[in-house]
């Protein structure tokens, strides 16, 4: 799964990256260093402005709540837990499958965290008492540094309790898509700890490379088997994992620092 991420990268920076047509000032984020559920997070879209006559899609840099919420949905209380999407059934999913025909997004970010359990810790009792399992954190990124583009859905949800013209009469949330882990071995692996992701999480947010950036946010293309194509896994060998503080495991903490990759002295023997 994904459950969090970093995304510290500047509106500007990413304008350029996937060449965006529109932005607006209010749209932009702080670079965040610990990106949790229902945080506001920037996406990549391919949408018509609003109120404009020239209909065609245009892209833009968006700021949408993580977690979707269905349009069909009574409340916005379940957006919190969908944050994924699994790629292998988000087609047929009633809370998916109307988005992933026509609202699709990517969602960049920095890399993602995943927490593994040392084996050796496992079911250990103290005194009578089980002990609780050290959880070391891994950050996992792009080798080559590049931006983690990850495929994303989103949703439009309205808020009936409210007037038209109130500005939280609609709620604009958006999902991550999560594939199986890539069992070949990491680009780069740290000397002591996981060789390959599913070492780390049996689960990984969909990467999806520039060449497939065009058509998945092509709002146009809404054939369900040409776009299950596009969620196939990018090629093996792209990611680099390294442990990182276990600050980050409070969402309060936030800064550069949390990425900073352990020594090996440090991250201890999980392995």
């Amino acid at each position: 799964m994904c459950g969090r991420y970093a995304a510290s990268r500047g509106a500007e920076d990413l304008a350029g990256i996937f060449e965006i047509e529109k932005w607006e000032p209010e749209e932009t984020l702080e670079p965040d260093y610990n990106v949790a559920p229902t945080k506001e997070v920037h996406v990549v879209l391919d949408r018509p402005l609003k109120d404009a006559e020239d209909k065609r899609p245009v892209r833009q840099l968006r700021k949408l709540k993580w977690g979707l919420v269905p349009s069909w949905a009574k409340s916005p209380e379940g957006g919190a837990r969908m944050i994924n999407a699994r790629a292998e059934t988000v087609h047929e999913k009633p809370s998916y499958r109307r988005a992933f025909a026509v609202r699709r997004c990517i969602v960049p970010a920095d890399g993602y965290y995943e927490w593994v359990t040392g084996t050796e810790e496992r079911d250990l009792e103290v005194e009578g008492k089980r002990k609780r399992p050290r959880k070391q954190p891994y950050f996992v990124t792009p080798a080559d540094g590049s931006v983690f583009a990850m495929a994303g859905l989103y949703e439009f949800w309205r808020d009936r309790t409210l007037p038209d013209d109130h500005p939280l009469a609609w709620w604009a949330t958006c999902s991550v898509i999560t594939t199986e882990a890539e069992r070949t071995p990491l680009a780069v692996a740290p000397a002591e700890g996981p060789r390959s992701l599913a070492d780390i999480h049996p689960r990984m947010p969909l990467l999806l490379t520039p060449d497939r950036w065009d058509a998945w946010l092509d709002p146009a293309r809404t054939d369900v088997d040409d776009l299950r194509a596009l969620l196939a896994p990018p090629p093996a060998g792209l990611m680099r994992a390294y442990p990182v503080s276990t600050a980050v495991s409070n969402v309060r903490n936030n800064g550069p620092e949390l990425l900073k990759e352990l020594p090996a002295s440090e991250e201890g023997t999980l392995f």
